[in-house]
């Protein structure tokens, strides 16, 4: 009988955790609202700073034996000039982790966008600005904002519960720990309206709300703690109550379960947990980006992958027209549904029910006119760019979510002969380091 070997554990190191440093930072890192910074050889990545600042950081994360170190900026020696104070009183080192950048001016914060998809791009498709079709620019959606004053954008925030006081609060960054609460500044007027702040929430681990842009429905998704009953819900405005099972299921409460929103001429409705672009104005510009790209044709077919509750299907069924026909496919159940549901009228549009990867080379189709492509962030991947660069679209239409990602599939695109002919990059997320990008890919012609 063999006797079991003692397993060899690389010594973690001494934790660095509440080290303080002084550091020149250098540039944005995509993800986390980072910035790279290094000290005595090693790299940190920095939260609550710029690009060119001298500030004092405190380590966070990370011990001796780290590759790299965590931390947050905490006394700023040298500002940047598109630095500004901070309009929300819950933002800064060791609170929410929800905003990135309320530190930053507005046209600093897309500044930082457009560093990182410059960046992205170059690495991992070879591609400069000018050669992905793009002027450099992240565009602002809903006008420019004066720096300090903050876009109430957000119609959908999910808080978690302080057990012990049933107050809400938001997630510290990186972290299980709970930032109470009194606003969240930039949730939408829809869901500050309701004044969640000032219920008693006992009982739940997390609740989420919903305000739909494009009607008056209001809906919470609560998630109970394990054996605890849900509170009494009192509010001054009516709303739709979903709960949330340990198994994840939904089980309605009161009311509809769904909301209506309106996007692209169409009411479109979108069930309990479905996915809806949750700035007001995205949907729209994200339409109007794709169907100018793409320029569809009467007649024409067209692929709506990852297609949700059917919005760019919509759009496209209408362009196409009664000649042209769009398959829309996507693997949520509900969102199918939905979809169906929302489209029912037009004949000339299909959806189907499953996962883009599985389904799509199982179709029978060999070519297609137009494809628009709406990935998850983690993007299409290779098989799947793979097998569209082989239907010989005239035009595709990238939605993305992911800098990096879209970056890494251009990649891809262009190994199949396609390149991105325009780029655009819309700031759908202030105060955040997310930003959305539309890029349109052609085949190489000779």
């Amino acid at each position: 009988m063999r006797t079991a070997q003692p397993v060899l554990r690389v010594p973690a190191g001494d934790p660095l955790v509440g080290e303080r440093y002084e550091v020149e930072v250098g540039p944005v890192a995509h993800g986390g609202g980072h910035c790279v910074a290094r000290h005595e050889g090693r790299v940190l990545f920095v939260r609550h700073t710029l690009p060119g600042e001298r500030v004092i950081v405190e380590v966070t994360e990370g011990t001796t034996k780290s590759r790299f170190l965590r931390a947050d900026a905490v006394e700023v020696l040298t500002p940047s000039k598109d630095r500004i104070a901070a309009p929300c009183p819950f933002s800064g080192p060791g609170k929410c982790g929800g905003c990135d950048w309320q530190h930053v001016t507005p046209g600093g914060q897309r500044k930082l966008k457009g560093q990182v998809l410059t960046e992205q791009l170059a690495k991992l498709a070879g591609l400069t600005p000018a050669e992905a079709g793009w002027d450099g620019s992240v565009e602002p959606v809903g006008g420019k904002l004066p720096a300090g004053e903050v876009p109430r954008w957000r119609s959908r925030v999910q808080y978690a519960v302080d057990p012990e006081s049933g107050e809400l609060g938001l997630r510290k960054h990186r972290s299980h720990e709970i930032q109470s609460v009194d606003q969240c500044l930039i949730a939408s007027a829809g869901v500050a309206e309701l004044g969640l702040e000032t219920q008693d929430w006992t009982g739940l681990s997390s609740v989420e709300v919903i305000a739909s842009s494009g009607s008056s429905d209001r809906q919470l998704i609560l998630t109970p703690v394990p054996g605890e009953q849900l509170p009494l819900v009192e509010l001054d405005k009516p709303v739709a109550i979903a709960r949330i099972d340990e198994q994840d299921n939904f089980h309605q409460v009161h009311g509809r379960t769904f909301v209506r929103e309106r996007a692209a001429g169409r009411t479109w409705r979108v069930s309990n947990g479905g996915f809806w672009q949750i700035h007001p104005e995205a949907p729209d510009t994200l339409v109007d980006a794709v169907l100018a790209g793409l320029d569809p044709q009467w007649g024409e077919n067209a692929l709506d992958l990852y297609c949700g509750v059917g919005l760019f299907a919509g759009a496209l069924a209408d362009r196409v027209g009664e000649d042209g026909a769009v398959l829309g496919i996507e693997s949520n159940k509900q969102a199918v549904v939905d979809a169906r549901h929302n489209l029912a009228a037009l004949e000339n549009v299909r959806i189907e029910c499953d996962k883009v990867e599985t389904l799509l080379p199982r179709t029978g189709i060999t070519s297609t006119d137009l494809v628009v492509l709406d990935p998850p962030r983690a993007g299409a991947g290779r098989e799947t760019v793979s097998h569209l660069a082989g239907l010989s679209a005239r035009r595709i239409a990238y939605v993305a979510c992911d800098p990096a990602a879209l970056a890494r599939d251009l990649g891809f695109f262009k190994e199949h002969g396609y390149r991105p002919v325009s780029l655009r990059a819309f700031d759908l997320f202030p105060m955040t380091h997310h930003f959305e990008c539309v890029a349109i890919l052609e085949p190489v012609k000779g």
